[in-house]
């Protein structure tokens, strides 16, 4: 396992982190607990979450966040672990309702912490933006909570490039902490743009591109595997969803592209999809949701794996 330090901050990571929307929900604490073990034995350090994992379900709230923190209790690992998680999401039966407030911020962050068990959380994000919300009075609210010691560092997920700049620019002119790292959904198959139904998250676009490469601002991307469309690909295992959302001529050329690769390589195509992420000119994280050991294992398997300049742009070209 390699690692990387964000810029701006004193976090070094795994280069991938584990995420867990599934964790205390679809999966079971027993089986979530076999998972961050042995992503933990492999190496891994960075445990990404979100306050409304789970809440889909009827009593799923805080779901994952009470796994995590259960489990950071059982293990004694807590020194030796980067907890990432988000809030100010909104309501899910009310969506169009934005919780970019200080208030929802303060309450969602407390919330975090009482269920993860830990009294400070290494990097929290929020997980949606309002733009109607001025960048100064989320950013000053952020700070606060840094200032008290309930938070670390701060990311964002799902806003756009301008709204970055805008917060980090307010931020660096007032000597506060401005967004270390960004979540957009990213993963090397272009998603089906008409396809997504939340129109709230925001994708990695060629803009993004050029703003971390000048930046050199940190990416801890979601849905990295796109829901695993290569490799069902491979398998000739593509359900309906998977169709829908991901498969395309574009796609199915970053396919062939990708397993000539992974060929010559000699690794999984899956190896090959996220060493794309990782081989950036920035740093990248990408966050991986396997819900089994042999899923995980096949995440990790040749996650050293490392790609020429020249291999990047050709997989996209």
């Amino acid at each position: 396992m390699r690692y990387i330090t964000i810029p701006d901050t004193t976090l070094t990571i795994s280069q991938v982190c584990l995420g867990t929307g599934s964790m205390g929900s679809g999966l079971s604490e027993t089986d979530s607990f076999a998972l961050l073990d042995a992503f933990v034995e492999a190496g891994g350090n960075c445990i990404d979450s979100a306050r409304v994992y789970a809440s889909w379900l009827p009593d799923g709230a805080n779901a994952s966040e009470r796994t995590i923190g259960n489990w950071l209790q059982n293990s004694g690992l807590r020194d030796k672990i980067v907890i990432s998680t988000k809030g100010a999401h909104p309501d899910l039966k009310t969506m169009h309702l934005s919780r970019v407030t200080p208030g929802d911020i303060a309450h969602d962050i407390h919330e975090s912490r009482h269920y993860l068990q830990t009294d400070y959380i290494d990097l929290y994000w929020l997980h949606r933006d309002d733009p109607s919300v001025p960048v100064s009075e989320i950013m000053d609210a952020l700070n606060e909570h840094i200032k008290n010691g309930d938070i670390r560092f701060i990311g964002c997920s799902n806003w756009t490039i301008p709204r970055i700049e805008a917060a980090n620019a307010y931020a660096a002119q007032n000597g506060l902490n401005g967004f270390a790292a960004n979540q957009p959904l990213w993963s090397l198959a272009a998603p089906n743009v008409d396809a997504i139904s939340d129109k709230t998250l925001v994708l990695m676009d060629a803009a993004g591109l050029e703003f971390h490469r000048r930046s050199h601002m940190a990416v801890m991307p979601y849905t990295s595997q796109a829901r695993g469309y290569f490799a069902k690909v491979a398998a000739d295992t593509l359900k309906e969803t998977d169709r829908k959302q991901y498969d395309s001529a574009t796609n199915r050329a970053r396919y062939r592209r990708a397993q000539a690769l992974a060929d010559q390589y000699g690794v999984s195509i899956t190896a090959i999809a996220l060493s794309y992420l990782m081989s950036q000119p920035f740093p990248a994280a990408p966050i991986i949701g396997p819900k089994t050991l042999d899923q995980l294992q096949d995440c990790l398997q040749d996650i050293d794996l490392r790609l020429t300049p020249a291999e990047v742009a050709s997989l996209v070209e």
